[in-house]
């Protein structure tokens, strides 16, 4: 057996859309939008100066049925790339790409090996003495535990098993093909290339297991590097596993403490110089794609609240003006507190006091909630799947949660700030 060289990748989402820029445009927008494409063509490129003798991608290559071929003709295109270099290519299908997921097919190159559906399949690269374990998704929603079923280590080989798997539900997601870490180990292979969680993790060494991660990051919750695996394996043995990052744009989120600022003017200052130390410690010469999250007691909190358009104008002027593709601003959060106290507020004798009594009384109004819940409720689970799964907004998750009382916190808060006297500019 030789020594030799692979990459384990997952999670690709080719064509996934990025979230986050409904509306936008510029040369910016359209490199986010391009990202999961220019992220698989830096790992075939990183496969073939690396001369490694093989990739495999454990699952999720597509995010589901393509919108038209383009985007399985690009795949093709990369693995094209790859067949010249001489480098084969082990493909499983996840949750995602599963085989009920994708209507549309298209032929492979011959470097490309897919993993059947149907029952565990083992491939062998005799001249480097190497055996590879997987078996793909057949439906998205796979309950049983696949491993049982893997075969035993082929002797003499360096045997890789490729599972897509939640592993117990790891980082909040979905416990597809569930397993656990001691029924990995005492399958005797000597690394488990596993797909399915978005955070690079090796959760065990000799044997190895370990999720690479998602090889670019699509929305605020996939923040900092996205990479591969690179494994160096001599006398059949793991000597390295490096991981090496090939996304193209990276996600961050950006606290700026506005504590005791009494102008706007001061508030975009503090983002400008947020946004000109992350690009120079996080983004790694990519596009830093961030969120604004903005904090502390300030005189200006209801200028804030209530100007959110200029804000986020602002805010995106300042990341342009640190240079083309360096940062740009998905989001600005506003998550300050007026400098006067509430209850001060609360205790006041005239119609802001009474109109911070009735809204106080409005958590308690049993009546006011079951109207909350025929008219706001019903709306709210009108709303698509991906929406009310993926809110962010406090205010519009506490309505899908159904719990009204802290919506009426959340408005609360807004209108007092929009209602009491600040000064500032």
């Amino acid at each position: 057996m030789s020594d030799f060289r692979f990459l384990h990748a997952a999670d690709i989402h080719l064509d996934s859309p990025l979230r986050g820029l409904s509306g936008q445009e510029g040369e910016s927008a359209m490199r986010i939008r391009g990202a999961t494409r220019e992220a698989l063509e830096n790992l075939v490129s990183l496969a073939i100066d690396e001369e490694v003798s093989f990739v495999i991608i454990a699952g999720d290559l597509y995010d589901g049925d393509w919108k038209d071929y383009r985007t399985g003709l690009f795949f093709v295109k990369q693995m094209g790339r790859l067949s010249e270099a001489g480098i084969a290519v082990f493909l499983l299908y996840g949750n995602h790409d599963a085989e009920s997921q994708i209507t549309r097919r298209l032929p492979l190159p011959s470097n490309v090996r897919t993993f059947s559906s149907k029952k565990p399949e083992t491939f062998t690269l005799q001249e480097i003495g190497v055996a590879l374990h997987g078996q793909s998704f057949r439906q998205r929603d796979v309950t049983d535990d696949l491993v049982t079923n893997y075969p035993p280590p082929v002797p003499g080989n360096f045997n890789i098993g490729v599972l897509h798997t939640g592993l117990g539900g790891m980082g909040g997601h979905a416990n597809y093909a569930p397993c656990n870490l001691d029924e990995l180990i005492e399958k005797g292979y000597a690394y488990w290339a596993l797909g399915h969680v978005h955070q690079t993790a090796v959760l065990h060494e000799w044997p190895h297991i370990v999720f690479p991660g998602n090889i670019q990051g699509r929305h605020i919750r996939e923040t900092g590097p996205k990479s591969v695996c690179l494994v160096t394996v001599k006398d059949r043995e793991i000597r390295e596993v490096t991981t090496i990052p090939v996304d193209v744009v990276r996600w961050a989120r950006l606290s700026v403490d506005a504590e005791g600022c009494h102008r706007m003017t001061e508030v975009v200052d503090r983002i400008g110089a947020a946004l000109e130390e992350a690009v120079a410690t996080r983004a790694d010469g990519r596009l830093l794609v961030c969120r604004i999250e903005i904090a502390g007691h300030t005189g200006v909190h209801g200028q804030l609240l209530s100007s959110e358009e200029s804000l986020v104008s602002d805010a995106r002027a300042a990341a342009l003006g640190l240079g083309s593709d360096r940062a740009w601003i998905e989001r600005v959060e506003v998550s300050t507190h007026p400098l006067a106290d509430e209850t001060i507020l609360h205790d006041r004798e005239d119609a802001l006091g009474e109109f911070s009594h009735l809204l106080e009384q409005a958590k308690d109004d049993k009546d006011l909630l079951d109207q909350l819940e025929g008219d706001v409720g019903v709306l709210v689970r009108k709303l698509p799947h991906e929406i009310r799964e993926d809110a962010e907004d406090p205010t519009l998750e506490s309505a899908i949660k159904g719990d009204y009382g802290t919506m009426i916190d959340q408005v609360k808060s807004f209108l007092m700030a929009r209602l009491s006297p600040e000064k500032g500019e």
